[in-house]
């Protein structure tokens, strides 16, 4: 039988996480303030999620809008809270102004994470040399999975890379798994499982009435029904 594809949602609150996990989702990930395309939820509201859900959940360590790290001492206090508040798995990723990983703060915020597991997100898709990303961020513990959308444009433009980087796994940085996120639409899961991507990654294809309405079960089950027979 073969592995079931990975399934993550992007969750505000406890009511998308009930309506994700009962549409078929394996993962969330934790977010506030889409209108800066998601930032590091309040502790307590991390909390009312793992009470309320048995999945998986990723936490972003995220506190302004853009890829810079910002205020590098309060983010890592904010990882460390996160922590020592039972956080096991995290989203992050910053890059320095010129378009290359800003590994000072990528290996200060890690350091705070006692080895959990943790995604670079689609910080890569903006990146100046997204092989030497990866290949700089080799090696640090934790990292399991890029969340990609191929190219900043999203999966219509970024499809070719997305299954060449998928075909390199196993080589030099590209151990990780790949997580489709990004303009990701149905029509494009055959395709990206037939070149062995495993990972999809929905946000506002789960609101199907826009950010401002909630995580739509329904919806969440649509994509799991064509993610589990495509």
């Amino acid at each position: 039988m073969s592995k079931r594809a990975v399934l993550e949602v992007i969750a505000l609150d406890v009511e998308d996480a009930i309506a994700a996990r009962a549409g078929g989702a394996d993962r969330l990930e934790l977010v506030t303030d889409m209108a800066a395309d998601g930032l590091t939820p309040p502790v307590a509201a991390v909390a009312r999620i793992r009470a309320a859900v048995d999945i998986d959940l990723r936490v972003m360590l995220r506190l302004t809008d853009g890829f810079a790290a910002g205020d590098l001492p309060r983010l890592a206090r904010v990882a460390r809270e996160l922590r020592e508040a039972g956080a096991e798995e995290f989203v992050l990723g910053f890059l320095d102004p010129q378009g290359g990983v800003d590994l000072d703060a990528v290996e200060r915020v890690v350091g705070e994470l006692d080895g959990c597991r943790w995604t670079f997100h689609r910080a890569i898709d903006h990146a100046a040399d997204r092989d030497a990303l990866r290949k700089q961020l080799d090696g640090l513990p934790g990292l399991d999975t890029y969340l990609t959308a191929g190219s900043a444009a999203g999966v219509d433009d970024g499809l070719p890379t997305l299954l060449a980087e998928a075909a390199r796994r196993g080589e030099q940085g590209y151990e990780q798994r790949v997580l489709v996120g990004g303009g990701l639409r149905l029509d494009h899961v055959p395709a990206l499982k037939a070149g062995g991507i495993d990972a999809f990654h929905i946000g506002g294809a789960a609101r199907p009435g826009g950010w401002a309405n909630p995580v739509s079960a329904e919806a969440v089950g649509e994509w799991r029904r064509a993610l589990d027979g495509a």
